[in-house]
């Protein structure tokens, strides 16, 4: 499981272009978003980088919690 901090992740449209960038690298990756604490939780067999840089190029600070 990864999990992130997305620091400008704050409505539920953030939340729907992050999973985008995550279900670009992982098309069956299961995501559970916390928009209150700006957390992210990744289940996935893709790479740690290779999620965090799709969701950073989607235009999120993302940081290993």
């Amino acid at each position: 499981m990864l999990r992130y901090t997305i620091e400008n992740m704050t409505c539920g449209h953030c939340v729907g272009a992050v999973t985008k960038a995550v279900r670009g690298v992982d098309a069956d990756a299961e995501i559970l978003a916390d928009i209150a604490g700006k957390s992210l939780e990744i289940t996935t067999a893709a790479q740690g980088d290779a999620v965090a840089r799709a969701i950073g190029q989607a235009g999120y600070a993302v940081t290993p919690a």
